[in-house]
């Protein structure tokens, strides 16, 4: 097979099966960690592995959100293509509408991302809307073969990222922001944004939160993110309070050794309760303790293959729009992954955001199975997304990032 040939099948319409397994053995694998997470004393360790997952209401919510993925993923997949472009832009707003409906309407003191549905479950809007900016970031980057390279377009994109971002940060959610601003700046990249604009704005936002940091540090404020980012940087004179849930997740960890002390050990620090929330947002100090070294590479190298095939995927899709659709799917995706382990590990403050596939949560879990979703949806409609550009994109000599040196044959 010549390399013409290879490359041709490397962009065929196709729906990737590869990446579906992948994601279908991380949802498993995220169902036995949220299982040994919620391993209680009143539990015996000689009974079944089913029987732990039916001793645990937060397992059995956690097989039902896998069940229910398929259908998430299978309806964003079958989306016609030419909608999730012409229909970016009302998407978006309905999604700030409903962030703004969060805010007014959540009575709840501190965070207010959470809406209240039935039998106990609830929605948090500010998951699903990462997927609405992925949406309305790839129509208007994709627009130009050097966007935001006039003051319209600049201030269009920015003005589309503060307006979600403002309230989200208003709700108390400043992990679900931040995963925004990591997915604008992955886009922005890989659809050829200059560097020089990339390091201006970067350096505009690192000398924000610095400023914040210090007004809020003068004034002698007691918000809870504040009190997060004083413990990480010195866990000992907050050992008591905000740095306990890190310093926990890092016994836990260390404690597993090589190969971990095995699931469901009475006396574990998963069985004792000692991590908090180790079956959500520190659902890898479980991973840790239970299978050690060896099952934290494990999932860390799932991530990599993970990302790597969105990575390959992206590279080979020609059509601008559809490939930021993947990379802003993929820049997600690497943020979550990369701030839960670092958190856990001590390394980045905490800031509430799970481990995607694995934490328990169904919000959380539709919005990446959404992703995954919009993924195949591009790699399957390849042929279609060449054929609904208007001749004056299909020619324009930058429709190719330079990121990404593809060409058209």
């Amino acid at each position: 097979m010549n390399q013409e040939t290879s490359e041709r099948r490397a962009y065929r319409a196709h729906t990737d099966m590869i990446l579906i397994l992948l994601v279908a053995i991380m949802s498993i694998m995220g169902i036995v960690a949220v299982c040994v997470a919620t391993y209680t004393p009143s539990s015996s360790p000689d009974i079944s592995f089913l029987n732990h997952v039916v001793e645990s209401s937060y397992t059995m919510r956690q097989c039902l959100f896998v069940l229910i993925a398929p259908l998430v993923v299978g309806f964003m997949m079958f989306l016609p293509y030419d909608f999730l472009l012409r229909r970016a832009g009302f998407i978006y707003w309905t999604m700030v509408i409903l962030l703004a409906v969060v805010t007014v309407f959540n009575r709840a003191q501190g965070v207010k991302a959470w809406l209240d549905i039935i039998w106990g479950y609830t929605i948090q809007p500010s998951e699903f809307a990462k997927l609405s900016m992925i949406l309305i970031l790839a129509r208007q980057l994709s627009r130009s073969g050097k966007p935001m390279n006039t003051f319209r377009s600049f201030t269009q994109v920015m003005l589309t990222v503060l307006l979600p971002s403002a309230i989200i940060l208003a709700e108390g959610e400043t992990g679900s922001m931040l995963v925004i601003v990591a997915i604008t700046a992955v886009m922005m990249y890989f659809s050829g944004v200059s560097l020089k604009t990339l390091g201006i704005l970067a350096s505009i936002a690192i000398l924000g939160i610095l400023s914040l940091y210090g007004i809020m540090v003068a004034t002698g404020s007691t918000d809870y993110r504040l009190a997060r980012i004083s413990g990480f940087l010195n866990p000992e004179l907050y050992s008591s309070s905000d740095s306990y849930q890190m310093q926990q997740s890092q016994m836990a960890i260390g404690s597993g050794g090589l190969t971990g002390i095995g699931m469901f050990v009475d006396g574990s620090m998963s069985q004792l309760n000692y991590v908090p929330a180790d079956w959500t947002d520190f659902i890898y100090a479980t991973i840790g303790e239970a299978w050690g070294f060896v099952g934290c590479v494990s999932v860390l190298l799932m991530y990599v293959l993970i990302l790597l095939r969105m990575l390959y995927l992206a590279w080979f899709t020609r059509d601008k729009f559809g490939r930021l659709i993947i990379c802003g799917v993929m820049g997600m995706l690497l943020f979550h992954v990369f701030e839960n382990i670092a958190m856990t590990l001590g390394l980045m403050p905490i800031t509430g955001i799970p481990l995607p596939f694995l934490s328990y949560g169904g919000s959380n879990m539709v919005t990446n199975m959404g992703g995954i979703g919009l993924v195949l949806n591009v790699t399957r409609n390849r042929s279609l997304s060449d054929a609904i550009n208007t001749p004056q994109t299909w020619h324009n000599p930058y429709r190719y990032s330079t990121r990404f040196k593809t060409r058209p044959y």
